[in-house]
């Protein structure tokens, strides 16, 4: 993969995070429908497949990662404009999967094949859903680690990201799944045999992501469910104990009470230790009551 100075017959087209004047230069210049360039630059817009005047637009959902305090993963639209001399690609930032091609790191990725160049890079977008979906499995296993230890809101709240992460790659892959189904056909790109076998392995990695996500985020809601269980059952251990304590403490309350005040007739009142003697021993009893009622 070579970088040219100047646009050329076969050449792939690659816009990043495009400007108002790029986007109408590459529109005039390549003769490129202009709702064709910016479609993907709406962060809302869904995968799909659409063709104008022999131009044919393929919207595909690529993975991202954004890394501020925690590893979050998401989703951003990626268009791919194939016209009858050249492909044209445009996302709103840069993405590993447009670097790995850029890099000459694709094997067989040869521009002047346009379905073929497509195929992979629908390829290694399905390939990236799949890494991303595996490094979510060892982030989700030591959260759990972690809870087991601390049980702290920090490692909670990162599961909850990992899950809304599963929730957007879902989404993004059961569409892109659409769109290749749609593509498969034949209808809108050409495709020749070798095209169908390599469509057709995109769409295994794409089934395989989907069955993935789902797995995923089946057992991260059903972790977080367990110990929002657990978290609550220690409350309920810990509200039990300091309870108990609470009766405990007010047992010598009571006896004082009455010893301190000018009542008579109390029995052994010119004894001073009778009331601590006689707190301690129902304090005693009634901590083997609790005891034996798992109440302390």
């Amino acid at each position: 993969m070579t970088r040219l100075e100047s646009v050329q017959d076969g050449c792939w087209v690659n816009l990043t995070y495009p400007s108002e004047d790029e986007l109408n230069t590459v529109a005039v210049t390549l003769g490129v429908e202009p709702t064709f360039l910016r479609a993907a630059l709406d962060e809302e817009e869904t995968s799909r497949i659409d063709t104008e005047d022999g131009q044919t637009l393929i919207i595909i959902d690529a993975p991202s990662v954004e890394k501020d305090d925690a590893v979050v993963y998401s989703t951003l639209p990626l268009g791919i404009i194939v016209t009858e001399k050249h492909i044209i690609t445009v996302c709103l930032k840069e993405t590993s999967i447009l670097k790995d091609f850029q890099d000459g790191l694709v094997r067989n990725a040869d521009t002047q094949k346009r379905t073929q160049f497509i195929l992979y890079m629908l390829l290694q977008v399905a390939k990236r859903f799949l890494q991303y979906l595996k490094q979510i499995d060892k982030i989700y296993n030591y959260m759990e680690r972690q809870l087991y230890k601390s049980q702290r809101n920090k490692e909670l709240i990162q599961l909850l990201d990992l899950e809304k992460s599963l929730v957007y790659f879902n989404t993004s892959l059961k569409a892109n799944e659409v769109t290749l189904e749609k593509i498969l056909r034949g209808r809108i790109i050409t495709l020749y045999e070798e095209d169908h076998d390599l469509l057709e392995d995109v769409l295994i990695e794409v089934r395989q992501a989907i069955e993935m996500a789902n797995i995923y985020s089946s057992i991260i809601s059903g972790m977080m469910d367990a110990f929002a269980s657990v978290i609550s059952n220690n409350l309920n251990v810990i509200m039990k104990v300091l309870t108990s304590i609470t009766i405990l403490l007010t047992i010598p309350n009571i006896f004082f009470s009455f010893y301190g005040m000018n009542v008579a007739n109390l029995p052994l009142d010119h004894f001073w230790w009778f009331p601590l003697a006689l707190s301690v021993v129902v304090i005693l009893v009634v901590g083997i009551i609790l005891k034996k009622k798992d109440l302390f």
